[in-house]
């Protein structure tokens, strides 16, 4: 992490003396109104919590972004197909920690507890995610073809 970003974390809003929580002014829910009141109320009913999440607030900046990036998360998080919700929460884990985002990699991590996954499970994640990040640089710059054959994985016949 960069020392301005340590440094944003401590640091306070000189006017409303709360602890600073992104590098724009965020949008706070008392000063919501058309749009960002409206997605906020949405996103608070549908995640089933009683604040609106900091990325959301750095979003409000642009209501027609926040709208859309929420529509976004909602059609492809909420919809039922055919990969489990907590798939999902494993594949947004995993590419969190593969972006560098300490915030994502928080709330999936909670979002991972919550659907039962321990500290050994973490771990298996780290250790799959650490493997095949080597990998695939490995591959990279080698310049490793594709096989000709399917094959189906690294770990064998399961």
């Amino acid at each position: 992490m960069t020392n301005s970003a340590m440094n944003m974390k401590t640091e306070l809003c000189e006017e409303n003396n709360e602890e600073k929580v992104a590098f724009v002014k965020v949008v706070g829910e008392s000063e919501a109104t058309g749009k960002v009141e409206k997605v906020y109320e949405d996103i608070k009913k549908t995640l089933g919590i009683d604040f609106i999440p900091n990325m959301y607030k750095a979003m409000a900046n642009n209501p027609e972004y926040l709208e859309a990036s929420w529509n976004k998360i909602q059609a492809t998080m909420s919809y039922n197909g055919k990969i489990d919700n907590k798939t999902k929460d494993i594949v947004a884990f995993v590419v969190s920690i593969m972006s560098g985002s300490d915030y994502c990699i928080g709330v999936y991590t909670d979002a991972l507890r919550h659907n039962g996954l321990d500290d050994e499970a973490l771990t298996e994640l780290y250790s799959i995610v650490d493997t095949y990040a080597g990998l695939n640089r490995l591959n990279i710059a080698s310049g490793v073809k594709a096989d000709k054959k399917p094959w189906h994985g690294c770990g064998g016949n399961r």
